[in-house]
């Protein structure tokens, strides 16, 4: 694979498993260092240690544990990067938790805890990243969202509450930076093959592999600066009748 990243810095969220673990991968394939946070002290140890294990590319990875909800665990996070590797162009926003029942059922606590991961999470992130990127001279910030962000689902009240949220703020940011070549996009996948959509088994399955929305990811980054896909809509080819 080409080395297209080589010497550059991405910030992956939960970057430990499913999505966010396949775009660290398919990230330092292409020559990039990336940083990986997650809300588990383990799995981020464990998923630090297999990504520089099997590294093709000339980048390394760290980990830290992060909670995206809390504003002052990912100023943290963020210091560690500027002090490992002196700061990061590509921010990677992928973190996100889902929890389905309808409206009347959820409790404040459960909404609480979607919307702080799902969209305050990306904003406190990309906060810290425009800050950085002003004094870099740009980056790019990817935000993966959902098909969820613009079809409503019964039970999906907070997880569709804040999905369209992360459509909307990522439109807005691209308005407010793009002058300050900040570039942003946000992908948009329907069911994905990982443990969050119930993990199906076999080697046939229908729906979207990780991999895939990684693939989409680099797609994205290797756009020259003159064009920017601001937004990139993925489904199952051939979905479950």
């Amino acid at each position: 694979m080409s080395q297209f990243l080589e010497n550059q810095v991405a910030i992956v969220t939960g970057g430990t498993k499913g999505i966010g673990r396949a775009i660290a991968e398919a990230l330092m394939d292409a020559g990039a260092s990336v940083a990986i946070g997650a809300r588990h002290g383990a799995e981020v140890e464990r998923a630090v240690k297999e990504l520089n294990a099997r590294n093709k590319g000339s980048g390394r990875a760290i980990g830290a544990v992060m909670d995206v909800g809390n504003a002052q665990d990912v100023t943290k996070f963020f210091g560690v990067v500027d002090t490992e590797f002196g700061g990061a162009g590509i921010l990677i926003n992928n973190a996100g938790i889902g929890i389905f029942r309808p409206a009347a059922d959820l409790t404040i606590e459960e909404w609480d805890q979607v919307i702080r991961t799902n969209l305050n999470g990306v904003f406190y992130a990309s906060r810290e990243a425009l800050a950085r990127f002003r004094t870099k001279g740009g980056g790019y910030i990817i935000n993966i969202s959902s098909l969820a962000g613009k079809n409503p689902f019964a039970g999906g009240s907070a997880y569709n509450g804040a999905k369209f949220g992360v459509n909307g703020f990522s439109e807005a940011m691209m308005l407010d930076h793009r002058q300050e070549n900040v570039r942003v996009s946000y992908i948009m996948p329907g069911s994905v093959d990982t443990e969050f959509s119930s993990r199906s088994t076999g080697t046939a399955s229908w729906k979207i592999a990780p991999q895939d929305v990684a693939e989409i990811t680099l797609m994205l980054l290797r756009m020259p600066p003159r064009t920017l896909i601001s937004r990139v809509e993925v489904r199952p080819a051939k979905p479950a009748k």
